[in-house]
């Protein structure tokens, strides 16, 4: 288990720094066209891991049921709620597409104790608040009349839920590997997008990239790649739930990483920052947790 919460805890160190140079990326390209491109890339790339795990045998002998699920998660996962999640950020504010994004352990921790039964205890609600009233505080300012880009918004986040329920389900009950599950997420997700490219029309602007949004999608994509690889391989051995809280920890990090780099924070962004660290110790127990903190900084106060 402690190698479950290891893996994805590193997923959401590497969610805090694509946050930050995600917000890059989207400023120079297409939203659609640039969330297609790198879950193209990241497929290829898993592709290639399967390739060397030598994975495909496992794939030739997958079942029907196996291959429903797992295009299911790319369709629910890896496609629309991508396309929801931008165009709705197109219309409404990012801290408020933020807020609603961090809700989803809330619809994660109902499915997963309808579907899959996993516990749900006192102290998860407890660390559940402590998560609510950090992001609150990066929110700042919560409006009470939702727009069409809030409902988008919320709409990918209950999707990416159902997604994350599904494959932990795949992953527990059905013992497929973490990298297969990724693979299926990133290539199915991406089939489906082109999909709705061609339907849409906007085929043709793949053929406008240059060589800096070009430059952006691969930073970018390798970012990714490192994500889903973590998550999904961590996801196996922890409850959904937990891993969903962990993955918070994603803003603080991203909060950090603009200090260093000379941007503004806030005392109210720090004192968030607060609020989710609390939340998320307070979900996986304060022993558990110290003993998280103790194997991650012994090896480097070792001489």
């Amino acid at each position: 288990m402690k190698k479950g919460y290891f893996l994805v805890i590193f997923t959401a160190i590497i969610s805090g720094f694509s946050i930050f140079i995600n917000k890059f990326g989207v400023s120079v390209i297409n939203p659609y066209i640039f969330a297609w491109l790198k879950n193209s890339i990241v497929a290829l790339f898993l592709t290639g891991v399967l390739l060397a795990f030598k994975d495909w045998k496992v794939l030739k002998h997958l079942t029907k049921k196996h291959w429903f699920l797992l295009i299911i998660i790319g369709l629910v996962g890896g496609s629309i709620p991508f396309l929801l999640f931008f165009k709705g950020l197109s219309l409404t504010g990012p801290a408020q597409a933020a807020f609603w994004h961090k809700t989803m352990f809330i619809y994660v921790a109902v499915l997963s104790f309808v579907f899959l039964k996993e516990k749900i205890d006192k102290k998860f609600f407890l660390g559940g608040l402590f998560l609510i009233l950090g992001s609150l505080l990066l929110l700042k300012k919560l409006t009470f009349s939702p727009n069409l880009g809030d409902f988008l918004v919320f709409s990918a986040t209950l999707f990416w839920a159902v997604e994350n329920t599904i494959s932990k389900y795949v992953l527990r009950s059905e013992k497929l590997q973490g990298r297969t599950v990724a693979w299926a997420r990133m290539f199915f997700g991406s089939l489906f997008i082109l999909i709705f490219f061609g339907a849409t029309s906007q085929l043709p602007l793949l053929s406008d990239l240059v060589l800096k949004q070009i430059g952006w999608v691969i930073v970018t994509s390798i970012l990714l790649f490192g994500y889903v690889i973590t998550w999904y391989s961590g996801l196996k051995y922890i409850p959904v739930s937990q891993a969903t809280v962990i993955l918070l920890l994603g803003s603080p990090v991203t909060t950090l990483v603009s200090l260093i780099s000379g941007g503004k924070v806030s005392f109210q962004e720090i004192l968030a920052g607060f609020f989710m660290i609390s939340g998320v110790v307070f979900v996986i127990g304060l022993k558990e947790s110290w003993r998280l903190v103790k194997k991650l900084i012994y090896p480097v106060l070792q001489p």
